[in-house]
């Protein structure tokens, strides 16, 4: 890992790590950039080399959010629906411990602003986030989508689902349960969310069995 390199990819996790920190319950858009410059200690200009825009910290959250899953189904890998389980608690487990952030990536994933394509992540990044996985840099990230995508498949063959579904339209019901859990979570202020993720995916799944 190059010495610049390495310190770029220590800056880029510093503000992610930070603004985690400072957001709590707040609305991201509430979270001021200055707050954040003060914190990792760089300037508006380093920030904005890293992230034009301030949303851009959202999209990183997200991409590590799958990195994360990625390196945790290379390490216990979960196929079919123990895999959509998976995905639904760990969304669950990431809305009790960082609701405000949960809360804006869902707005922002809905905003005709968002770019199509993810944030990148950088093999350096990937080292320091797990540096006792050697080949950590070549695990591939999916989204969300291609995630449950994936799982619908397995479960399919596996005949867990025995309905007559596409994977597409099966990828879109959960997707649309995933990320509409969230809103009606914060609604109804409703506790605990892995219990509530879990119950949604139950439901989503007895309609498919």
């Amino acid at each position: 890992m190059g010495l610049r390199k390495e310190k770029a990819a220590r800056l880029k996790l510093s503000v992610l790590e930070h603004t985690l920190k400072l957001i709590g319950r707040r609305p991201f858009e509430d979270l001021h950039v200055d707050d954040i410059c003060k914190k990792v200690k760089i300037s508006k200009v380093t920030l904005f080399k890293y992230f034009p825009v301030k949303e851009d910290i959202l999209s990183y959250y997200f991409r590590v959010w799958c990195l994360r899953r990625a390196v945790e189904l290379t390490q216990q890998p979960k196929e079919g629906i123990q895999g959509m389980y998976f995905l639904f608690d760990k969304l669950g487990e990431d809305f009790d411990l960082h609701p405000g952030i949960i809360l804006s990536l869902v707005s922002y994933l809905s905003s005709p602003k968002r770019p199509l394509k993810p944030f990148p992540l950088k093999g350096e990044e990937k080292k320091l986030l797990f540096p006792a996985i050697a080949d950590v840099q070549n695990i591939d990230i999916q989204s969300v989508d291609q995630m449950f995508e994936k799982f619908a498949l397995e479960a399919v063959f596996r005949k867990e689902i025995t309905r007559t579904s596409s994977t597409r339209d099966i990828t879109n019901i959960l997707t649309t349960m995933f990320l509409g859990s969230v809103v009606v979570m914060q609604l109804n202020q409703v506790s605990p969310s892995k219990t509530f993720m879990k119950r949604n995916v139950e439901l989503v799944l007895k309609g498919l069995q």
